[in-house]
């Protein structure tokens, strides 16, 4: 008898693993059972539809019940919600969402992939019109209607995480005054707050008014939003209420089917995608996996990660043993004309999770200065303080901050450390790098630390210096219009500094900077090596500014 493969969801994690099954087992039964419309979708693809950078709808939708059929023979079937799984029976309870009938189908294994559901308003807030969350293209196609219905001018977006961030830059290219509201003091919760920091002047800059570490206490309007108000009591109008406050996964299913739920709330799995029964598998944003830096259980809600894991469940479901060594949760996320990406663990992760850890900051362009359009971007590395292993990066800039963010995914992925960085051989040419690339920058900078060549402070540091230490700004006059000196600096031109030098107290301890680091580390050697106690300021005036803007 053939074995019967129940696949309970769709999109990324469902679908690869129902196509990946029917790779390994032509004779399998496979049936995908979707509660929604769509079998396979580009969720990410979704605000860009609004925002009509997609402009046909068509292109959103990856395969179609129809075309899965034909091409794998697998039965989908959509608008069929699974209410509970009978694992003495080996059965499904399946309510046809069309038909309102409910009827029962064996199986052999099964693979769930609920994913995760949007967090909404809290209870008693009633019901809207215009309020919106984004997470299926029905939700999409509702906020299309109602903005070519009603065409608003306002909009207020709570929450600035992916969804949010990209949901604002798409409303405002349409000419909506749009507003987000974020309980925390930065967009992007899973990047380190320095990183973003610069984001948030950028959001102005185009228009998105940016409120943060506030809530909404409440809404003004009866049946549609007219207005919100923050716990501050500030009232901004609203034609548009999107909700963008994270997910959560959907483990109803689950639970209701006695299977263990982790600490984080997700399907607890092991490295085979195997739930606490052996028959049922489970991938995608309702599972915890391991995180494949600290070792610790996480949730990554990333279409990537749900793709592997399906096809990891696939595997070990026909029989093949295979292993899910765990997720990096590399991410990236374009607002207007800045690239945010991520990978590995953040130092806010590391903190609290007590792993050792040291930091470097370089600004580098992304491609030779000489050749025009060069953009500048920040790589933040983070590394082992003993052995130099890699343990995360995040890379704000412009052009070139993809590639970068991929290098140091591989890096980590193969236990790579910084003194790797240094010597990684990169494509160089002068309209797409340079001859050092900013990721062999970022590993020459991390090396000299652990060597000893390169002694740091960060910014956030400085205030907790004595009254013995200088700070020595070696900018020229040039960066020194452009902002002020640290408060408390001594100015000296970098080209100046050995003519000053023998001025300088030796029994005081000094911390050099210029505007990105490059100089002042310069400086710093030369102080070192004339008998000056001399740190480095990490980053330089620029990553300080960061580390310490109120926003």
């Amino acid at each position: 008898m053939a074995l019967r493969l129940v696949i309970i969801g769709g999109v990324a994690g469902g679908a690869t693993a129902a196509a990946r099954a029917r790779r390994l087992n032509e004779d399998a039964d496979i049936t995908v059972f979707e509660r929604g419309e769509y079998v396979s979708f580009a969720n990410c693809g979704l605000p860009y539809y609004i925002g009509d950078v997609i402009r046909a709808r068509e292109d959103l939708l990856v395969t179609t019940p129809e075309e899965f059929k034909a091409r794998y023979r697998i039965a989908v079937r959509t608008l069929s919600d699974v209410a509970s799984i009978d694992r003495a029976a080996r059965e499904v309870v399946v309510n046809d969402l069309r038909t309102g009938e409910s009827y029962r189908e064996p199986y052999d294994r099964i693979i769930l992939s609920p994913g995760a559901e949007p967090v909404g308003l809290p209870p008693g807030y009633g019901e809207f019109d215009n309020v919106f969350t984004l997470r299926s293209l029905l939700d999409a196609d509702r906020i299309k209607v109602h903005a070519e219905r009603s065409g608003p001018k306002t909009a207020v977006i709570v929450g600035a995480g992916f969804i949010g961030l990209e949901m604002a830059e798409n409303l405002a290219r349409k000419g909506v005054k749009t507003t987000i509201v974020e309980k925390l003091p930065q967009v992007m919760n899973t990047f380190d707050r320095e990183m973003v920091s610069p984001v948030h002047d950028h959001l102005r800059e185009n228009g998105v008014n940016c409120l943060l570490e506030r809530s909404i206490s409440s809404v003004l309007g009866r049946g549609t939003v007219s207005a919100i108000l923050t716990d501050r009591g500030e009232e901004i109008p609203c034609d548009v209420l999107v909700l963008s406050m994270g997910v959560r996964p959907d483990n109803g299913l689950a639970r209701r089917s006695g299977l263990e739920i982790g600490d984080l709330g997700g399907i607890r799995v092991n490295a085979l995608m195997m739930t606490s029964d052996p028959d049922i598998f489970a991938v995608g944003d309702a599972v915890e996996v391991k995180d494949l830096v600290t070792g610790f259980p996480t949730l990554t809600a990333l279409a990537g990660p749900a793709n592997r894991q399906g096809r990891t469940a696939a595997d070990n479901a026909m029989g093949r043993r295979t292993v899910y060594r765990g997720t990096l949760g590399t991410s990236i996320v374009k607002v207007f004309g800045i690239t945010l990406s991520s990978t590995g663990a953040s130092e806010k992760t590391l903190r609290a999770k007590e792993v050792p850890h040291l930091v470097s900051y370089t600004h580098s362009n992304s491609h030779a200065g000489y050749y025009p359009g060069a953009e500048m971007m920040t790589i933040k590395l983070i590394f082992s303080p003993g052995s130099g292993r890699i343990l995360g990066s995040q890379i704000v800039g412009g052009a070139g901050v993809d590639k970068r963010i991929d290098v140091m995914a591989t890096a980590i992925r193969g236990s790579m450390t910084v003194f790797d960085l240094e010597e990684i051989d990169l494509a160089y040419a002068p309209p797409f790098s340079s001859a050092r690339d900013p990721v062999n920058i970022a590993g020459l900078v991390a090396s000299n630390i652990l060597k000893g060549d390169h002694e740091i402070v960060h910014g956030g540091d400085l205030k907790n210096i004595g009254g013995t230490t200088v700070l020595l700004d070696l900018r020229d006059m040039e960066d020194l219009m452009k902002s002020s000196p640290i408060e408390g600096a001594v100015h000296i031109p970098f080209g100046r500094l050995r003519k000053k030098m023998e001025k300088l107290d030796r029994e005081r301890s000094y911390i050099t900077y210029c505007e990105v680091g490059t100089r002042s580390y310069a400086g710093h050697r030369i102080l070192a090596q004339r008998g000056f106690r001399s740190k480095n300021l990490s980053g330089g005036y620029r990553t300080y500014k960061a580390l310490t803007s109120g926003d």
